[in-house]
């Protein structure tokens, strides 16, 4: 590695911090840097970038390095960086290992994926690491390709304003076929929303439970997860739709 000194990194993810997968990328990541863990203090899935502004913030050290907020993975990155090590930058923000895949426009919500956004954001190089499976996970395999892409990325950097969206098939590491480097990809949408009623007979919804019905379509992140590579995708903060702003600018406003 062209670096001399162990890079530090901060380490944050959205299942909360007793979750398996932020222990095994920690341990790995720990090989070759000094990592913080600063993660929420239980479950924050599907909470997009959310910022926790309107309550007070509490942190609490669990471990050595390791710190539990009762916040948003945002608010995580956020602390991580201006409280605990007093607004100076590390040289990574990693989010991870998350439980299921974070795939196509599904990244909108993921809490995961919103961590390396805020990286990037600050300007630093980040990367959301997703394990693409719900069961019979294999942490380690995963954690050692996510170490080996965080090491890439740490030698040689990221163009400004973007990071790296990651999802890993669930598969022993010496069978994965390699990594390829993949744009969103996109669902057709047929989740529903079921109503229940309670033992009171009040009525409640549950969103979700369907399994996801992604489109195959080669070059794409759900493709190359599903034929056994690595997904890397590059995402940026800009949201912007040029295609449409040049046809917007046509319209007699």
């Amino acid at each position: 590695m062209e670096h001399r000194e162990r890079p530090k990194i901060l380490l944050s993810n959205d299942d909360g911090i007793r979750s398996e997968g932020l222990k095994a990328l920690y341990e790995a990541l720990s090989e070759f840097a000094d990592v913080v863990v600063v993660a929420p203090d239980r479950e924050r899935s599907a909470v997009g970038r959310a910022l926790t502004l309107h309550r007070p913030l509490r942190c609490e050290q669990v471990a050595e390095n390791w710190f539990a907020v009762d916040g948003t993975p945002t608010s995580c990155v956020y602390i991580g960086i201006h409280a605990i090590m007093k607004g100076k930058k590390p040289d990574m923000v990693i989010g991870g290992i998350n439980r299921g895949p974070n795939l196509g426009e599904d990244i909108t919500y993921s809490g995961t994926v919103s961590i390396a956004m805020e990286g990037a954001l600050l300007g630093i190089p980040s990367i959301a690491f997703s394990l693409a499976t719900f069961k019979d996970f294999l942490w380690k395999d995963a954690a050692t390709w996510a170490k080996r892409i965080a090491v890439r990325v740490y030698e040689k950097g990221l163009p400004e304003g973007c990071c790296l969206n990651v999802n890993i098939p669930n598969i022993p590491y010496r069978e994965v076929r390699g990594v390829k480097v993949t744009r969103q990809g996109k669902k057709n949408y047929t989740e529903k929303v079921e109503a229940r009623k309670d033992p009171w007979g009040r009525v409640y919804y549950w969103i979700g439970g369907e399994e996801p019905d992604w489109i195959p379509e080669p070059g794409t992140d759900y493709w190359a997860v599903k034929n056994g590579y690595v997904s890397v995708t590059p995402i940026h903060l800009d949201l912007t739709d040029y295609r449409a702003l040049e046809i917007l600018k046509s319209y007699e406003w």
